[in-house]
């Protein structure tokens, strides 16, 4: 076993004041133990007062402009392949996770790119006509003035799911000027502290409004002291996870939850030619393998319409053909004894139907990484094994497929679509009436462009408090100004 990772980071007064958790990993024939750095009450209340401190002498009077430029120099950190920290992610994510090295490295690029100044700047352009709202007060297009504020104190509670998640909600938080708490995810409490302490070195105003730390959930005592403080709490996790939480969090406090979602494709029949339907198969591959459909927006259902010269179960073929050669690029990671046993769940339920169904044709061995079902009719979306198991669903027409989703209306958030511009636009519409909020292109699903609307919500503007100089009250100031007649 290498030396313990210190995970977390907690600003200047609190720094080696904590205690520690071990929490060991074990993949691809490595070990690595990281120690979470644990608070007691008395510093969880000290470290809360600190950051709303922090947050209202110095991030709110800090300009926008400069709190992009700490996390851009902080995101080119991490994408420097010789910088400390990312060799430290290269080496110690695919250990901690599971993932492949390989996965691991261009997940990290992809994602981190998502935080450089270009991308950061349209964050702020979708949810803000003029950003500048959050500097000061701004004209309004109705008369008078606005100005949005971000919490003084937001706490973030992340899942370790996918690499690198915590990120993009704690960026959010940087760009509405909120100080910041983060509960690590044991699963994955390593990204967090390393772009943390990668801000604080670009900026170390900023870095005294962030702290990144852990406790065990759901038993009182420190995880109490960080809800009553929080002005806002943004959760990742479960459901029954999330219910637990929001019980716990205090009504007054604003929750913003991010829970358990299904994703599913659509091919038409255009997309189906002898050239495009081998393309169209990788790139859904890759949705597929990337992250082994842990995050909310992967696949885990393909509808492919009737018609075109490649029909669904060859599309179907297709398909396995290159989940099995990205398994000899990417290998699956190893399952838990639970992922296991939902694969086989999945793999039974669908041999069963076989036996009665000619239609149903289970593609890859049970000791493949990879399973692949063809179903000859219409069936609504259901969930998949995971773990890079998908159904290929044969429909006459790709108008259908939004009736056959609907029924999972609050689960749905990305759909893939692979259709002709005749279509796109009808087609989402109706997608949209069923609940879906994002539609991609195939291969794009798990990469979200920058300033995306997370479960159709705003980013920063869910985050933020709006106050108004109305006209009538600068009217009024006017009345009383020494030039007043």
């Amino acid at each position: 076993m290498s030396a313990v990772e210190e995970a977390g980071y907690l600003p200047g007064p609190f720094a080696g004041l904590a205690g520690r958790q071990v929490v060991v990993h074990r993949a691809w024939g490595e070990t690595v133990a990281v120690a979470l750095p644990v608070l007691d009450e008395a510093q969880a209340r000290s470290l809360c007062a600190h950051i709303r401190a922090r947050a209202r002498d110095t991030l709110r009077g800090m300009e926008t402009a400069r709190i992009v430029a700490a996390i851009d120099r902080a995101s080119a950190c991490l994408l420097d392949r010789t910088h400390p920290s990312r060799r430290k992610a290269e080496a110690l994510l695919p250990v901690v996770t599971g993932y492949d090295p390989e996965t691991v490295r261009l997940g990290l690029t992809r994602y981190l790119k998502t935080f450089r100044r270009p991308q950061l700047l349209r964050f702020l352009a979708e949810d803000f006509s003029d950003p500048g709202v959050l500097d000061g007060f701004r004209p309004a297009v109705k008369g008078g003035f606005v100005r949005a504020r971000g919490p003084d104190l937001l706490l973030h509670v992340w899942a370790g799911n996918v690499p690198a998640l915590p990120l993009w909600s704690l960026v959010a938080g940087l760009l509405v000027k909120a100080g910041s708490i983060g509960k690590l995810a044991s699963a994955e409490p390593l990204t967090a502290g390393w772009f943390a302490q990668a801000v604080a070195e670009a900026d170390p105003e900023l870095g005294e409004c962030l702290a990144m730390t852990w406790w065990k959930g759901g038993e009182g005592g420190v995880e109490a002291t960080f809800l009553e403080a929080a002005d806002c709490v943004m959760a990742y996790g479960g459901d029954a996870t999330l219910s637990a939480l929001r019980a716990r969090v205090p009504v007054s406090t604003r929750f913003l939850p991010h829970g358990h979602r299904i994703g599913f494709a659509m091919i038409g029949r255009e997309a189906l030619d002898s050239r495009r339907a081998a393309a169209a198969a990788q790139a859904a591959a890759q949705d597929v393998v990337r992250y082994e459909q842990q995050g909310c927006y992967a696949p885990q259902m393909l509808f492919v319409e009737r018609g075109g010269p490649v029909a669904p179960d060859e599309f179907a073929r297709h398909l396995a053909h290159a989940l099995a050669a990205l398994a000899a690029r990417h290998p699956r990671r190893h399952l838990d004894p639970g992922e296991g046993a939902a694969i086989a769940a999945w793999r039974s339920g669908h041999e069963m139907r076989a036996l009665d169904d000619a239609g149903t044709v289970l593609l890859g061995d049970p000791e493949d990484s990879w399973s692949v079902v063809h179903l000859d009719a219409p069936v609504p979306l259901s969930p998949s094994g995971l773990n890079r198991t998908v159904a290929v669903v044969a429909v006459d027409d790709l108008a259908e497929v939004p009736a056959l989703v609907a029924p999972h209306r609050a689960y749905l958030q990305s759909a893939g679509l692979a259709a002709a511009p005749a279509r796109l636009f009808s087609l989402a519409e109706d997608l949209a009436a069923a609940g879906v909020t994002r539609i991609a292109a195939l291969g794009r699903m798990t990469a979200p462009e920058a300033g995306w609307h997370h479960d159709g919500r705003f980013s920063l503007l869910d985050l933020v408090t709006v106050t108004e100089i109305e006209a009538s009250a600068e009217a009024a100031a006017d009345d009383v100004a020494p030039y007043a007649e």
